[in-house]
C-alpha cells in the first residue's frame, strides 16, 4: 500500500558513462525502446572530480538523437565559467546539476539555468552536508544525492547516505524540490527509498549495463519490484 502522498511512479535515467560508445546510436535507440525516462549525461574536468568522462559533443548527439529528457551532471570546476556552451545544447526542460562546491556563487549559476528555461538542480556529495546547501534548497527543483563519491562508476555504496536522504525527504514540501538517487542504485536500494519519496534513480553497472539481457526486460523487471 502507498504512503500519503507518495507516488510509485518513480522515474528511471540511464547512466550513459557507462554504455557502449562504439554503438552509442543503438544504445540510446534501445534504451529509448526500452522505456527509460531520461539519459543522464555525466560531465568530468579531471580536475573537481579525478576523472575524464562524457563531452560536450556527447551530450550535443544524446540530445539530437533522442527527444527524452537529458539529465546532465556537471563534475566541473566554475560551471558558471561555461554554462552557456551547455545551455545553448539543450532542450528546455532538460536539467542541469551543478555542486555546489565547485563553485564561487553557485546561486548565480543556478540562475543561469533557470533563465534558459531548464530545470535547475545541486548535486550532493556523500561528503557535503544537508546544512550547507539549505539555501539552495529553495531556488532548486531537483536534488541529486550522491551515495558514492563521484568521479567513477561501480563505486560501493557508503550507508550513512540514507540519513541525509531522509532528512532531505523531511525538507521536500516545504521547499519544493524532488530527490533523485545516483551511485551504485540496485533493486534492493529502489525498493527501500521509492516508497519513502525518492523520485528518479540514475541507473549504472549496478542494475542496467553490463548485463548481457535487453535494457527494456531490465527497465520492466525493475517497474514490476514489489512494494
Amino acid at each position: 500500500m502507498e504512503k500519503k502522498g507518495i507516488s510509485m511512479n518513480f522515474e528511471l535515467t540511464a547512466s550513459m558513462m557507462c554504455a557502449d560508445y562504439g554503438n552509442l546510436e543503438k544504445e540510446v535507440k534501445n534504451l529509448t525502446d526500452g522505456g527509460i525516462d531520461s539519459f543522464h549525461i555525466d560531465i568530468m574536468d579531471g580536475r573537481y572530480v579525478p576523472n575524464f568522462a562524457m563531452s560536450l559533443n556527447d551530450m550535443r548527439y544524446i540530445a539530437a538523437v533522442s527527444t527524452k529528457p537529458l539529465d546532465v551532471h556537471l563534475m566541473i570546476e566554475h560551471p558558471n565559467n561555461r554554462i552557456g556552451l551547455f545551455l545553448s545544447n539543450l532542450r528546455k526542460g532538460d536539467t542541469v546539476y551543478i555542486h555546489p562546491e565547485a563553485e564561487y556563487h553557485p546561486s548565480t549559476t543556478l540562475q543561469s539555468i533557470i533563465n534558459a528555461g531548464m530545470v535547475p538542480g545541486i548535486a550532493v556529495n556523500p561528503g557535503t552536508s544537508v546544512e550547507t546547501v539549505m539555501e539552495m534548497l529553495r531556488i532548486v527543483k531537483k536534488v541529486l544525492v550522491m551515495s558514492v563519491n563521484p568521479g567513477n562508476a561501480g563505486q560501493m555504496y557508503l550507508p550513512y547516505v540514507g540519513k541525509k536522504i531522509t532528512r532531505l525527504l523531511s525538507l521536500t514540501e516545504d521547499m519544493d524540490f524532488e530527490i533523485y538517487w545516483d551511485g551504485a542504485c540496485s533493486a534492493e536500494k529502489i525498493l527501500e527509498f521509492a516508497p519513502k519519496g525518492v523520485k528518479g534513480f540514475v541507473l549504472g553497472t549496478t542494475l542496467l549495463f553490463g548485463k548481457d539481457r535487453p535494457y527494456g526486460e531490465t527497465i520492466q523487471d525493475i517497474r514490476a519490484l514489489k512494494f
